[in-house]
């Protein structure tokens, strides 16, 4: 009994050094097969993470109503389609508005010719009267006839105005540059002004992006806004990967924080030159508050954690592993800066970790270079 205890004993002590002599393995042991990657400095944008939603909204939304009541006889755009300002939408039926223009010159011309006789009449009165051969009652009748005419001309040009003014109307023209939405009145509709809406017109060049970001930083955000306006960029569902995303300005921060939700109101406004951002549509912003410069940046998955913290493993001159503490900054689309523990130039292992120790042997399998990307931030 005593033989069959002692050699699995035995065996336990000559299995058990094998074991624990991996952390000291030597350069004559098997490399062990790695993916790696070279620490590279570049400038690292600090984002807000995560990225607000936020909703694209038309610069200006104009309404388009008649001035005047009558019938539509021409619609001159398609429904969906960009006008410039000033371009012909829709004309409404010009006769009433011409015979009123006629009939209030044509009054006019009469009243004027009755205002000449009623000065040449008065003139002769006043000297009937400066002879005293007529009365005041007499000369002030003549008077108030004269100066009553006078009006009445007054009135008639006024009239005039108002006629050319409403024919005028029946010719109604965009106000903005934009992009005009579904017909709502077509050609032989009668329109009532102004109640009847006729066509909205979005102006989309620029474009507005409103989204809201937690209070906390709102102080960057100031102290950003003082220097130089933050830039942020807009991704929407679906979008090609081969366009770069649409870039724009913060141009307006709300002048409150909204206590319901601790978030403050942004917008941002957009050139969108091509049509990429829609009304309503909803994106989400990435939000550059400022610019970590020569920043060390390796791969996320080179950082392990460990007993002591995080660390990575630096592949040296002699193809062996060194554990390296690291204290790591900003993280994101996998890719991290590390603020301390390596250098720029440096290898790291992105892949192989579990088998390495420190002065373990390495075999790089293939060399990743880490392309610089738009990092963000986890705190204010």
């Amino acid at each position: 009994m005593k033989k069959i205890v002692f050699i699995p004993v035995v065996c336990a002590a000559l299995i058990m050094p094998t074991g624990c002599s991996r952390g000291h393995a030597s350069k004559a042991d098997a490399a062990v097969p790695v993916l790696v990657a070279v620490a590279v400095a570049t400038n690292v944008p600090v984002l807000i993470d995560p990225p607000p939603v936020g909703h694209v909204m038309p610069l200006s939304m104009v309404t388009i109503h008649s001035q005047i009541q009558g019938m539509i006889s021409a619609v001159h755009f398609k429904e969906g389609q960009e006008v410039k300002k000033g371009d012909l939408l829709f004309t409404i039926d010009p006769r009433p508005s011409q015979a009123a223009l006629d009939q209030a010159r044509a009054a006019l011309e009469r009243d004027t010719a009755q205002l000449e006789y009623a000065k040449i009449n008065f003139a002769r009165e006043q000297k009937l009267f400066d002879q005293k051969l007529i009365s005041q009652d007499e000369l002030d009748t003549n008077r108030a006839n004269f100066d009553a005419l006078n009006g009445t001309v007054a009135a008639d040009r006024a009239a005039i105005t108002n006629a050319m003014l409403n024919l005028d109307y029946c010719e109604i023209r965009s106000p903005v540059d934009g992009r005009t939405g579904g017909l709502l009145a077509y050609a032989g509709n009668v329109v009532k002004a102004p109640d009847d809406l006729l066509l909205t017109i979005n102006q989309i060049h620029p474009i507005y992006v409103a989204f809201s970001v937690p209070e906390q930083y709102l102080p960057q955000i100031k102290r950003e806004m003082r220097v130089k306006v933050p830039k942020v960029t807009a991704a929407y569902e679906n979008m090609d990967a081969a366009v770069d995303p649409p870039e724009g300005e913060v141009t307006f921060i709300d002048n409150s924080v909204d206590q319901t939700t601790g978030q403050i109101q942004l917008r941002a406004t957009f050139p969108n030159e091509d049509n990429s951002l829609w009304p309503g549509q909803f994106v989400t912003v990435t939000v550059k508050l400022s610019e970590l410069p020569e920043a060390v940046v390796v791969p996320s998955q080179a950082v392990q954690t460990g007993q002591n913290g995080l660390f990575v493993y630096v592949v040296k001159p002699d193809q062996t592993a060194e554990e390296r503490p690291v204290t790591t900054g900003l993280t994101y689309q996998n890719e991290t800066v590390v603020e301390k523990g390596v250098a720029a130039g440096e290898t790291v292992v992105t892949d192989g970790q579990l088998r390495l120790a420190p002065g373990v042997a390495v075999s790089v399998k293939s060399s990743i270079q880490p392309v610089p990307t738009v990092l963000s931030t986890n705190a204010p």
